[in-house]
């Protein structure tokens, strides 16, 4: 069994880590840190608690810890538990600089450990289903590949993640969902044009937008906004012989939130009226969700630690969502088209 340290005790920690540690039966919840001591000890009355992370880093006899904490922290806080031999998970965004992220895989690779990134949203149901689209050639050739994180959220909160200098703002949130889905599917771009907007009345972050990555035969768009109060349009997927299309968001972070824990194979299951339809020139058919389930993500995690393998989701490959990101930052400054170079994707 594979002991579990925790960092932060927020929605991350909350609805993405904990109810799966304490679900799957490879793993063992043994201490969180946070500054809500009494929230930790009735919610976890059988974990350690610690008042600050790198005390609970240096002292608690885990194997691995997950860092939820906010992502400035993320670099200071991984090498400490690298440092203390222990295996990493951090919450999305890996880094939010390249250095820090060049340093921590050389870092865990110097000493044999585990080092992974929570792109959880490679098991959400939606995203499945176009993979196996794609695979299966039922779009024919790709022509044009739309992915939406939308949301209504208006007026600026005093929330880290919107008001941090390092690391927050919406490109820093939810880009890295996005961007990491399209690599799975296409690989790296040739090249990018981005813009990256503050739109919100007193906003001091990104809070808008859209990256174009270019491909040899088609061009993949990504795209979140905060002004979005109709249903999310998730993804439009067009290729010469038919069309994709999928509102609404995967049913999972809705479920954890409201306390159902990932126990059966079909927790994450979507029902019928939110699956999406296929088009072609004379037809439409609505096309069943492929079963997700993050529990997979956490379950290959104690494959790559019980049999010494590397993850499904790297950090080498999660620094390619760091860097187009500041790919992203420069084209939106520059208003031009960048090349991606480099291009080799850990796969």
């Amino acid at each position: 069994m594979i002991n579990v340290a925790v960092v932060g005790f927020g929605l991350s920690a909350k609805t993405f880590h904990i109810p799966f540690i304490c679900a799957l039966p490879e793993f063992k919840l043994v201490a969180i840190s946070s500054s809500q001591k009494t929230a930790v000890e009735t919610a976890y009355p059988n974990a350690t608690y610690y008042s600050t992370a790198e005390e609970m880093i240096s002292n608690v006899a885990a194997d691995l810890v997950i860092i939820t904490s906010p992502n400035d922290t993320h670099y200071p806080l991984a090498k400490l538990a690298l440092q203390r031999e222990k295996h990493v998970i951090l919450e999305k965004p890996f880094v939010t600089q390249i250095a820090h992220g060049e340093m921590l895989i050389a870092l865990a690779k110097s000493k044999g450990l585990v080092l992974s990134v929570y792109q959880n949203r490679r098991w959400d149901g939606d995203f499945l289903t176009v993979k196996n689209l794609l695979n299966t050639n039922q779009l024919g050739n790709l022509k044009l590949f739309e992915s939406h994180f939308d949301r209504f959220r208006p007026n600026v909160s005093n929330k880290w993640r919107e008001t941090s200098q390092d690391g927050g703002g919406l490109l820093f949130d939810l880009a890295p969902h996005l961007i990491d889905q399209t690599l799975q599917l296409f690989g790296l771009p040739e090249a990018i044009t981005a813009r990256c907007e503050l739109m919100r009345e007193g906003s001091e972050n990104i809070d808008f937008f859209n990256l174009t990555l270019h491909y040899s035969n088609h061009l993949a768009i990504l795209e979140a906004s905060l002004f979005c109060a109709s249903a999310n349009k998730r993804f439009s997927v067009q290729g010469d012989l038919g069309t994709y299309e999928k509102f609404g968001l995967d049913p999972q972070e809705d479920r954890l939130k409201a306390g159902i824990l990932p126990k059966t194979d079909d927790w994450a299951d979507e029902v019928k009226e939110e699956y999406g339809t296929l088009y072609n020139a004379d037809s439409a058919s609505v096309i069943k969700t492929e079963n997700g389930g993050y529990q997979h993500y956490f379950k290959d995690i104690a494959s790559a630690i019980n049999n010494k393998h590397a993850p499904a989701v790297t950090a080498e490959q999660a620094m390619w969502n760091i860097k187009l990101i500041e790919l992203a930052i420069q084209s939106s400054r520059l208003r031009k088209t960048i090349n991606v170079e480099n291009n080799k994707y850990m796969t």
